[in-house]
């Protein structure tokens, strides 16, 4: 996850640029159609803070980490939040939460290490809690401008989640890119309950 860390510090005007204007109505339904209203949101990987910033707009108490210092900073300017620097594989907290928000984040873990970071994002969520993650839908994993992408299909993914056995699956919304430059590129959403 290092080397995909190393990219966003060194790009952050242009991840931002990219990715502020990009229309998450439908994921945001998705995900708080499932939540209470004032409910506590972790946004695990938090980017820009764009999600953040949108969450807690809209009444919910919100928490944030991104690995990458400059999108930690990033969402600091734009929302007042408490935001930490920290990766998945540190994610120590229990029964806090509501809802966890994965944006497009989940994506840097590595495969070997994924059951391991569900079981802890499992254990943040309070008993039945809800899980929003979006991963690139591709068969096959892939490297990007020295980013690791995580990949699953809606097949794939529901496998992996009942080998991991900690979630429901509740529903999987399949999109496209919104971004110019990525038209074409499809996107798996899922929603899923501790359980």
């Amino acid at each position: 996850m290092g080397d995909s860390v190393s990219y966003y510090d060194k790009n952050k005007e242009q991840f931002i640029q990219s990715t502020v204007a990009v229309d998450m109505k439908d994921q945001y339904r998705l995900f708080l159609s499932h939540l209470p209203r004032m409910a506590s949101i972790l946004d695990a990987g938090c980017g820009s803070g764009r999600d953040s910033l949108a969450f807690k707009q809209m009444g919910y108490q919100v928490e944030a980490f991104d690995l990458s210092q400059s999108m930690v900073e990033a969402t600091r300017e734009l929302v007042s939040i408490p935001v930490r620097q920290m990766g998945f594989e540190s994610l120590d907290y229990e029964e806090r939460f509501d809802g966890i928000w994965a944006s497009a984040s989940l994506l840097h873990v590595r495969r070997e290490d994924m059951k391991d970071v569900f079981g802890r994002l499992s254990k943040a969520l309070k008993d039945e809690g809800i899980l929003y993650c979006s991963f690139k839908e591709r068969e096959e994993d892939f490297t990007k401008d020295g980013r690791t992408f995580t990949c699953y299909t809606p097949d794939s993914f529901q496998a992996f989640i009942s080998e991991q056995g900690q979630f429901k699956l509740l529903e999987i919304l399949q999109t496209t890119d919104q971004r110019p430059d990525r038209a074409g590129e499809k996107w798996i959403n899922a929603v899923l309950r501790k359980w």
